[in-house]
């Protein structure tokens, strides 16, 4: 009897303890079946149509802030591509200032000028590549903004300044019409200088043009003035809608401005050519006023 109630004892407590370790109700039993898998981990990218405060041509993740573009800022990111091919093999990112970036600042050159609706050098603006931090790029990114900003007027594109100003609005069509970024008519001032002035007030320069220079370095492009001015002549010309001959040196004095060093190091080679009146002031625009407007002096 004795051993007949230990067994049944012990028979009691196994069923309770198997009961214990069942499988509870509205569950299959599966510890792991059921759970949500985890997303995969995402890399870090802008995105276009943000505004930053920070004009650096770099991006971190650290400092990365963007700002509504309606608000006050120094940079927009109009576009943002992928490097591909060799680029994207590369340990590191390429800098901004070499020759590894040509192409892809041609790329935001394209982008930029149908982004704002006219050509970007007609304008008080500039145009940057950003790539990734070097941690971003070890950690797979491969992305690069394309942002463009706008420059002072007195130290800008006439003063050869590439520093980023502070504005409010997105530039997003800001040349498709006749905009006060437009480059017109100037005078210098005793620092060099050019200072916008209405065309209708006695003036003695005119902004008529990009002409594109060889791609050189900086010291060979500059080292010699005469084939820049005589292609700036060219581009008055057009821009005056005169006959380019041998009396064009005779109608119209040529001024211009190199882009700045760190824009030409990223691979822009846009020289902008002024009309100059050769120390008369002048009191309308010669565009498209033909021999009248430029007559043989």
């Amino acid at each position: 009897m004795r051993r007949q109630g230990r067994a049944a004892l012990t028979a009691a407590i196994l069923t309770v303890t198997l009961t214990g370790c069942g499988t509870p109700a509205g569950t299959d039993g599966d510890l792991l079946d059921g759970w949500p898998a985890m997303a995969a981990a995402r890399q870090f990218a802008p995105q276009a149509g943000e505004c930053h405060m920070i004009p650096t041509p770099s991006s971190y993740l650290s400092s990365y802030s963007p700002v509504d573009c309606a608000k006050t800022h120094r940079l927009e990111t109009f576009h943002v591509g992928t490097f591909t091919g060799t680029l994207a093999a590369r340990s590191a990112p390429p800098s901004v200032q070499s020759a590894t970036m040509r192409s892809t600042f041609a790329d935001c050159d394209t982008r930029a000028k149908q982004f704002v609706g006219g050509d970007w050098r007609d304008a008080r603006l500039s145009v940057q590549v950003a790539p990734p931090s070097p941690a971003g790029w070890e950690g797979g990114a491969r992305w690069y903004r394309c942002d463009i900003f706008e420059l002072d007027e007195i130290s800008g594109p006439n003063g050869e300044s590439d520093a980023a100003m502070e504005r409010a609005g997105s530039l997003r069509n800001a040349l498709a019409s006749r905009s006060p970024l437009h480059l017109g008519c100037m005078n210098r001032d005793r620092w060099g200088s050019l200072r916008p002035v209405a065309c209708t007030t006695g003036h003695q320069f005119e902004y008529a043009g990009i002409w594109t220079a060889p791609d050189r370095s900086w010291a060979d492009a500059t080292r010699d003035e005469d084939p820049i001015h005589s292609a700036c002549r060219t581009v008055i010309a057009r821009y005056a809608k005169v006959p380019v001959d041998s009396n064009l040196p005779y109608r119209t004095g040529t001024s211009y401005r190199f882009p700045s060093r760190p824009l030409w190091a990223r691979g822009d080679r846009g020289v902008r050519c002024y009309f100059w009146s050769g120390g008369a002031a002048v009191k309308r625009s010669i565009a498209g006023g033909g021999t009248k407007a430029l007559p043989i002096r």
